[in-house]
């Protein structure tokens, strides 16, 4: 568990939320924010996030849709406690299981969701500088493969429901084979970090059992400026909308 000391109090959607955040662990940034805004869930429904970490996705996706039914699996029992406390402090209800997704736990096995949500982890094992920090290695190096987070969110979809991930662009192929004959309607947003600059990542939505087409959007471009001049904000003004106010982010056609 981490101590107070250990923790930082961070705003996000222009401090509607406050998420307590390890000082040293992994840190969630804009890519939980564009994962909850991408996720076109309605009042009622039930959402899933295979591993939550501090519970941003989740929280913003609540925070925009009143009324959901909000899980999140987490493997690291300190970030799952952090998310229910963070749950807990901005009035969003939201239950955390702790587990392994490669062996799911019990309370999840046979029950359907809506939606399932991810972020999994961007590095491949091996290669590079491991963190510092364990949680930090463990939430952003793969230790369960990218296509096992895809299967376990379609198994835990209801017929007809949508799975939202948000990954490295260089991981497109890899989602795209994962995904199979499992689901269709497949839409990928592009993420550039400004235009006419390759896109860093990409969310990537499909439906369980559909045979619609896939569908390649233009991309989301973050930053205004043609390159980085100054500190000061220089997000576009759909960029705002997402991250700064909380809109959502239509990526699927339905």
């Amino acid at each position: 568990m981490f101590s107070p000391e250990e923790l930082t109090q961070d705003r996000f959607l222009d401090g509607r939320l406050s998420i307590a955040q390890p000082r040293h662990g992994y840190r969630a940034a804009m890519d939980p924010v564009l994962l909850g805004a991408a996720c076109s869930a309605v009042a009622g429904q039930a959402v899933l996030e295979l591993g939550c970490g501090a519970g941003v996705a989740s929280l913003c996706l609540g925070w925009r849709v009143p009324g959901l039914r909000l899980t999140g699996l987490e493997l690291q029992p300190a970030y799952a406690a952090l998310a229910r406390a963070n749950a807990a402090a901005n009035g969003i209800a939201l239950e955390v299981v702790e587990g392994d997704l490669a062996q799911m736990p019990r309370a999840l096995r046979g029950v359907e969701f809506d939606h399932v949500i991810a972020n999994p982890p961007y590095f491949p094992p091996g290669g590079g500088t491991a963190a510092r920090d364990d949680g930090r290695e463990r939430a952003q190096r793969e230790a369960t493969p990218l296509a096992l987070w895809v299967s376990q969110g379609l198994r835990r979809l209801r017929p007809g429901g949508w799975i939202t991930l948000i990954q490295n662009a260089d991981r497109l192929p890899d989602l795209l084979g994962a995904l199979g004959a499992g689901a269709g309607s497949i839409t990928v947003l592009p993420i550039a970090p400004r235009a006419g600059r390759a896109a860093g990542r990409v969310i990537v939505q499909a439906r369980k059992g559909a045979k619609g087409p896939f569908r390649l959007l233009a991309p989301l471009v973050l930053h205004a400026a043609p390159e980085h001049a100054a500190d000061a904000e220089d997000l576009t003004d759909i960029a705002q909308a997402v991250l700064r106010r909380g809109e959502e982010l239509r990526v699927s056609a339905c």
